[in-house]
Order: C-alpha cells, then structure tokens, then sequence
C-alpha cells in the first residue's frame, strides 16, 4: 500500500487571502504550476488556479491589481492527508474531477500536494489512466451567458480584427 506521504510534494508555497491576483500570477509564473493554495495562517482555506484568475477575474472586468484572492478562490476544496491510501486518493480525484488535491494535517494545515502526475510517476499505479480519464471526461460548457467575446461559433465576432489570420 503506497500511501500520499510517499509521493507528495512537500515545502508547497501558499498565498494569504488578501495578496492579489497579480502576485498569485506572478508566483505560479515563477513556480511554473497552475495552481496555488490559499491559507489563513497555516489553514487552508481555498486554491486559485489559472482558470480561476481568467475566468473569475480578468472575464469579468475585474482590476487584476485591486482584486484579491478571496474575491476569486474556490472556497471548500476537497484535500486529502498524507496517511490515505493512494488508491482512496485516485477514486476522489475521479469522483470530483481534479488533478491535483492539498495535502492537509487533522488541524487543516496545508502540509504539501500531491498530483495524478506525482501518483502516475512515482508509482507506476495501473489505475492513474483510468482516472485520468474520468477526471478529463468533458462536461458540456454553459452557453447560458455568452459573453461579448462569443460570436457565431463562440470564438469571437467574425469581424473582429483579432479573429483575422494574417495573409
């Protein structure tokens, strides 16, 4: 039985609430990762990953210098601790369709990550395609507010000059 400890990522760098989305850009850019966990003192509290900061930020005309953290995390994330069987570990990555899960203490205190990347190449696991899988099992995209960006093929407007391809 492998277990998360074996194969974490340890000694991960968290941001506090009220940094803003320009250092959370910033340190993934310097990281080279998708994304960060938020913690207040050592609680984690959410995780801001790139998505979050373009969809929930800059798409909705926030000012990237003003907006903070906890203006665009994902409150209530799903963790795992670093004594759960790697087997549990894929089976919720499946469940909740994620690649990545914080790993937390019994006190919630962010102790590391762990990856289906760090699971796939430290364990050789049978199981990690089968996850993957359904982790990336395509969900069909909410067309219910088409933004100012969607034109007739939801990629902007035809006559936009950003849509041209150069001759």
């Amino acid at each position: 039985m492998t277990t998360v400890s074996e194969i974490m990522t340890r000694g991960v760098r968290a941001m506090a609430p009220h940094d803003s989305v320009v250092q959370a850009a910033q340190a993934m850019d310097e990281l080279n990762v998708g994304v960060v966990p938020v913690c207040e003192g050592e609680t984690l509290i959410g995780m801001v990953t790139d998505r979050d900061i373009a969809v929930r930020g800059v798409a909705q005309g926030r000012a990237t210098e003003d907006t903070r953290l906890s203006d665009i995390m994902s409150a209530g994330v799903h963790c795992c601790s670093e004594d759960q069987d790697i087997e549990d570990v894929l089976r919720d990555m499946s469940q909740h369709q994620v690649r990545r899960l914080p790993v937390v203490d019994r006190q919630k205190h962010l102790v590391g990550m762990v990856t289906i990347g760090d699971i796939a190449a430290k364990t050789g696991h049978s199981d990690v395609a089968d996850s993957l899988g359904d982790i990336s099992e395509p969900a069909e995209p909410d067309r219910s507010g088409m933004s100012a960006a969607s034109g007739s093929a939801g990629g902007g407007s035809a006559s936009g000059s950003a849509s041209r391809m150069p001759g």
